[in-house]
């Protein structure tokens, strides 16, 4: 199975300069970035598949960036998002990590050494969650259940009783999943819902 390498993160600010010079201070920094000024731009452009990372505004014209990671979120669940604001609140810092899912929250002006751990942490992210998605793909909706209770720790008399079906159903769905994943074992199992390569 061949993911596309996750090499570009994309920037997004209403100041054109800013969003320029925050996607050169990446590229300086091993990180190769994009900048954007127009949150459709961005979107029109997610369908390359090789964006893991999106350090987005909060405050922009068109639209704020809690919108825009809705539906980026919608677009592309796999992609990294890192919040960054000139007016930071107590109430936006916990909306872009518990709500919206990013990773960080930061203030401008923006701190490098900050803002690049905080984009490499959400490359690694967007890479596991590609993994798992390209992994759990194939599956039938009833054999991702019994995959995500087997990773867990259940056992096939548990998932027979939480899914409300037989143990033999569950051991058929089992030999599914592994023949779909190729995996030697629970171990190898609970390697891939983790998004590590085996």
């Amino acid at each position: 199975m061949t993911m596309p390498p996750l090499l570009r993160v994309a920037v997004l600010d209403d100041d054109d300069d800013l969003a320029a010079t925050v996607a050169r201070l990446l590229s300086r920094n091993a990180l190769p970035a994009s900048a954007f000024s127009v949150p459709h731009s961005l979107l029109d452009a997610l369908p390359s598949g090789d964006f893991g990372c999106v350090v987005s505004d909060i405050q922009m014209g068109e639209v704020d960036g809690f919108t825009f990671a809705e539906t980026l979120r919608a677009a592309d669940p796999c992609v990294a998002l890192v919040f960054m604001t000139a007016w930071p609140t107590t109430t936006h810092a916990v909306d872009a990590v518990r709500r919206y899912g990013g990773l960080d929250y930061l203030e401008k002006p923006i701190d490098e050494a900050r803002l690049i751990a905080a984009v490499r942490e959400g490359l690694d992210w967007s890479g596991r969650e590609r993994r798992i998605a390209a992994i759990t793909q194939s599956f039938t909706r009833r054999e991702r259940e019994v995959f995500d209770l087997l990773v867990r720790g259940h056992s096939n008399k548990e998932i027979a009783e939480r899914l409300s079906i037989s143990a033999r159903t569950v051991e058929d769905h089992r030999a599914a999943i592994v023949t779909k994943t190729r995996a030697n074992g629970l171990s190898q199992l609970i390697a891939l819902s983790r998004g590590e390569e085996v």
